[in-house]
């Protein structure tokens, strides 16, 4: 069954060198027990430690049921000892930290049998060494006598071919040692027992064959035994593997045992995920609060289109004198260097024309409360002089004559009325101050106020009329010229019956939680009046002439296309719009509607596409970008707590390895392979993560309270900026997760690579 030859093993300890086993052969039957006896240094422990595959031999060979094992590799010697060996130490070698059934457990484990079987047999092996009423204790709860017949039935657990035992009664009384000598002779009746001992009479009276060694030899052999003829080949291993779940046992049960260390450990990994998790809670809130506003607030603001869509600069000729020599560093020479900044910038002009406006009507209205339609039709105002009531032209462009954008509900919400109340008429109109109640005093002069006024009652201004006065009746063609001129006579236009009277009706300010003033400042009037406007001035005698000429009707100057265009727009002989406003009824409608307008520009050239503006987007973006800015700074800082951390967790690993080195002798002995002691340390760093992951992320959330309500008595809007997510939360942890796993690498590869015999004699 088992044989030996020619064996040699020789030890090197710098320039020294020991000669454990000489050349040692012998062959061993099925079953019996042999007992190894001789001085210390003889060699008896090497060749116990070489048939169980816990060291390897230098030459020679080892034969086990007919194979051969010299091309053994390490994971089939580590098959070897799971299914063919058990060991029976004078110490023990119990694992403490966890129960005496699963110390037991533990060979059939890396075996791979199922927890049923597992938990079956290794009771009945109990209930075989008389232990049946101990198996749910700790080891240190046991005798020296008691802890042996652990190790014996941890060793027949897994019915190995080989029982391994070294000095098993070295630490026992001599009643005890009796107890254990007879049942390790009763176990010798079906396996083969190898003893090694110092102690002659118990050889003498329990084994069955003696072999003698001394200086690394055999010198003698009670019993010797010469297979008569060769063996067949009939050895096979089963692979062994300790799962994940089964290290995580091991480790948290370890962990237990030093519960305070461990749970510093984990609050100090915390830290760098407490400060990243507030920074994250933070970002999460102001960006959510940006989120809201959009989808809220400024999911009212309407994507614009106008005749300039925007002003774009190319990153490259920005870059000015930033090229392959500089290699992207800032110019350290003293020189100016020149760049066309006109010649950087990209101005799109938008072609508005019927082809759009029949694609606007395309678009389904349940997307939109209304569509604003911004015209460059003259208005011809006038109104009369405070001071002496003569009649005066009123230059709209001194006083933000403006039209109100259509979505009433959108200004009423972002703006509060002073005094009076919002238009509602065509003949109505709006004054708008700023947040100070000012107003341009240009303004007032063009409508009628003295120069030197410094104050204004509201009740003076509301009321305030205008006369608006229609082309046909402003302006007069001259036969002699062929041109047309404004008429001067301002008193007879202004008591024209034809003429239409307006009056401010109301004074309005931006509140102080607008999403945006929306509104110029100046008087503003409903879009109706614009209509009103346009649908006169199209039919009028000057807009139908200029619509005939190439030159201006009223300076007789040639107009180019582009300053014709203007012309007829300004006259109203063109009433294709100059700006376009479409107000989404909600957040998904607007990104509907900008699908919709995106496929207009589907296949066309740059030049041809019309581009719209988001307001809303552009200013979520702006803010957006800054949050996320200042997060990635806030982020690294905190992670240099967190990088900290590690390197502790990996130094508290490391320790943990050289507390555990025992145990992992034994996880070897009892067949773990190298990968399954990476795997124990692994799991107890993996224990440490999640715990300094949850504790962070339980910390933080419960930080939030205090932060909110402290923010919240400052800023009322900023009751709940703290939001700490789901995804931030489980992020966090598997960060935490990977980080300690990351530097418990090298502490549990220096684990894995510790000699198992050198593991064992570790106290």
């Amino acid at each position: 069954m088992l044989k030996l030859i020619d064996i040699r093993k020789t030890y090197v300890v710098g320039d020294f060198e020991q000669h454990a086993l000489d050349g040692i052969s012998v062959s061993f039957r099925k079953s019996e027990f042999v007992a190894i006896v001789g001085p210390s240094g003889s060699g008896k422990t090497t060749t116990l430690n070489i048939i169980g595959g816990l060291d390897r031999y230098d030459s020679g060979d080892i034969i086990i049921n007919g194979k051969s094992t010299k091309d053994f590799k390490d994971s089939e010697w580590d098959s070897y000892r799971n299914g063919s060996i058990g060991f029976v130490f004078q110490n023990y070698n119990l694992i403490s930290h966890i129960t005496v059934l699963d110390n037991v457990e533990m060979g059939m484990t890396l075996s791979g049998l199922p927890a049923k079987t597992r938990r079956k047999r290794a009771a009945e092996v109990l209930e075989r060494v008389g232990l049946k009423d101990h198996m749910h204790k700790r080891p240190n709860q046991l005798s020296g006598g008691q802890m042996q017949r652990v190790a014996i039935a941890r060793a027949l657990a897994n019915d190995p071919d080989i029982i391994m035992a070294d000095e098993p009664t070295g630490a026992l009384d001599s009643t005890t040692s009796i107890q254990i000598m007879e049942l390790i002779r009763e176990i010798a009746q079906d396996k083969l027992v190898i003893l090694v001992t110092h102690n002659i009479e118990i050889a003498n009276r329990y084994a069955s064959r003696i072999i003698h060694m001394s200086d690394g030899k055999i010198v003698g052999d009670t019993n010797p035994y010469e297979p008569g003829s060769e063996e067949k080949d009939s050895f096979s291993l089963k692979k062994t593997a300790m799962s994940f779940r089964q290290a995580l046992n091991l480790s948290f049960n370890n962990l237990k045992t030093k519960l305070g260390r461990a749970l510093i450990t984990a609050f100090a990994g915390s830290i760098g995920i407490i400060g990243v998790g507030l920074v994250l809670s933070l970002s999460n809130g102001l960006n959510q609060e940006i989120a809201d506003l959009e989808t809220g607030t400024l999911s009212d603001f309407p994507l614009s289109i106008r005749p300039t869509a925007y002003i774009m600069r190319t990153g490259q000729q920005m870059m000015g004198n930033f090229n392959e020599d500089t290699e992207g560093q800032f110019p350290t020479e003293s020189l100016l260097y020149a760049v066309d900044q006109q010649a950087n910038t990209i101005f799109h002009q938008n072609v508005i024309d019927q082809d759009y406006l029949d694609f606007l009507d395309g678009l389904d209205p349940a997307l939109y409360n209304e569509i604003g339609y911004g015209r460059s039709v003259a208005m011809n105002l006038f109104t009369t002089s405070e001071n002496d009531g003569a009649v005066m032209a009123v230059d709209t462009g001194d006083i933000g004559w403006g039209e109100i954008p259509g979505n009433a509900i959108f200004v009423e919400n972002n703006y509060d009325v002073l005094a009076g109340a919002f238009p509602t008429a065509p003949t109505e109109l709006l004054l708008v101050v700023d947040v100070y109640n000012n107003v341009d005093l240009r303004l007032l002069t063009a409508i009628g106020y003295d120069g030197d006024i410094e104050t204004l009652a509201f009740e003076d201004i509301v009321g305030k009329e205008f006369r608006l006065v229609f082309n046909d009746d402003y302006y007069t063609y001259s036969e002699l010229t062929t041109l047309y001129f404004p008429s001067l006579d301002y008193d007879a236009l202004y008591a024209d019956a034809d003429t239409m009277t307006l009056s401010i009706v109301g004074i309005a300010r931006a509140t102080e939680d607008a999403a945006s003033t929306v509104l110029g400042e100046g008087i503003l009037y409903q879009k109706e009046l614009t209509d009103i406007v346009l649908a006169d001035a199209s039919g009028s005698a000057i807009a139908l002439a200029q619509a005939e000429r190439a030159t201006n009707v009223m300076t007789g100057v040639a107009l180019t296309e582009q300053t014709r265009a203007a012309m007829l727009k300004y006259l109203g002989a063109d009433a294709i719009p100059v700006s376009i406003q479409i107000y989404p009824v909600d957040f998904d409608a607007k990104n509907a509607v900008k699908d919709y307008l995106d496929t207009y520009n589907d296949g066309k050239l740059e030049v041809d596409q019309v581009i719209y503006t988001d307001l809303a987007e552009t200013i979520t973006d702006t803010v957006g970008t800054f949050v996320d800015t200042i997060t990635y700074v806030l982020v690294a800082f905190s992670a240099i707590s967190l990088v900290v951390s590690s390197i502790m967790i990996g130094i508290i690993t490391y320790v943990s390895v050289l507390e555990r080195t025992k145990e992992i002798g034994i996880l070897r002995a009892l067949g773990a392979r190298k990968k399954d002691i990476s795997r124990v340390f692994n799991a107890e760093t993996f224990l440490i993560g999640l715990t300094a992951g949850l504790m962070g992320t339980i910390i933080t959330w419960v930080l939030t309270f205090p932060i909110n309500a402290i923010l919240g008595n400052l800023l009322e809007e900023m009751s709940s900026i703290a939001n700490f997510s789901i995804v931030a939360i489980v992020s966090l942890i598997a960060v935490s997760i990977v980080l300690t796993l990351f530097s418990g690498l090298v502490p549990s590869r220096i684990a894995a690579r510790k000699d198992p015999v050198e593991a064992l004699r570790t106290e």
